[in-house]
């Protein structure tokens, strides 16, 4: 099983490298994204995470692009439910706005409002590992 998450994600971390989106770079993103906060019950800043936007229709799979105090762009999320995995069911063409990914997280999470079932977070991060501090609080 854990093959399957690094092939996953090394698969979404391929196809991201050419994809950066004009108008994604600053917060907010053009539609069709909305704030995270305006669809479910979550903070607008999540510590780990930041600010998250998403195309309703992607939903629950994203791609979610996370922004830090600032408005910069930091990643693009995509949360897995864990059901999909096991159901062997087929990520083609996964597209990162962000464009040029710098390293790739990938950790379970239990469900929380808006993917309220066990689910990876696949986090493509396009700034480098001390980037990642723009989001820690």
């Amino acid at each position: 099983m854990r093959l399957r998450f690094l092939i996953l994600a090394m698969a979404i971390a391929g196809f991201a490298a050419p994809a950066l989106a004009r108008g994604v770079e600053k917060a907010p993103p053009p539609a069709p994204y909305k704030a995270v906060s305006t669809l479910v019950k979550l903070p607008n800043f999540l510590p780990g995470l930041g600010t998250l936007y998403v195309n309703p229709k992607t939903l629950p799979e994203g791609p979610f692009l996370a922004y830090d105090h600032k408005g910069r762009l930091v990643s693009t999320i995509y949360m897995v439910p864990l059901s999909d995995l096991d159901a062997h069911k087929k990520f083609a063409d996964l597209p990162a706005p962000g464009g040029k990914v710098d390293h790739v997280s990938l950790y379970f999470n239990a469900g929380h409002p808006g993917v309220e079932v066990p689910h990876y977070h696949i986090i493509l991060w396009h700034v480098n590992k001390a980037g990642e501090a723009r989001v820690a609080k």
